[in-house]
């Protein structure tokens, strides 16, 4: 367990959000959403075999979003390098792609003189996040339709 939380904090993307005491469990969440968020890593981690769990807190606290890690007796010291190895080509591979999403909400409203104005009404910060994990779920579901046997 010790190993993974050292590897994921050496990456300098996450901070590690468990507690020691408890379950055996690594819980931690990225520094920086402005990319992609935890659902990405999540769902891309899938193609390496890892089932990484994406979560958003309860009420209160829905705004943070955390990848759990449960670690099993046989979550061995090389499966614990494996998974850093493979969340750090996830991230690499988020970073690659392009932004899929421009969050504009413009909005013309007609002045007291008869002048348009265009005003910017901005999302909050939750509201991109959904917006950028919808996008994301209808990439990644055209993508499994493609990879398809026929």
């Amino acid at each position: 367990m010790q190993v993974l939380k050292e590897g994921l904090e050496q990456t300098g993307r996450f901070d590690i959000v468990s507690k020691d005491i408890g379950v055996p469990l690594v819980a931690f969440t990225l520094k920086d959403h402005s990319q992609f968020n935890e659902f990405q890593i999540s769902d891309l981690l899938r193609r390496y075999g890892w089932i990484v769990p994406a979560y958003t807190m309860p009420p209160d606290a829905e705004h943070v979003t955390v990848l759990r890690v449960v670690v099993r007796e046989d979550f061995s010291r090389t499966l614990a390098e494996r998974l850093v190895i493979d969340v750090t080509k996830v991230v690499r591979e988020l970073e690659m792609l392009p932004a899929r999403v421009i969050t504009t909400n413009t909005v013309t409203a007609t002045g007291e003189e008869g002048e348009d104005k265009v005003l910017i009404a901005k999302k909050t910060e939750l509201e991109t996040q959904r917006e950028i994990t919808s996008v994301w779920k209808k990439f990644v579901m055209e993508k499994k339709k493609m990879n398809g046997v026929c």
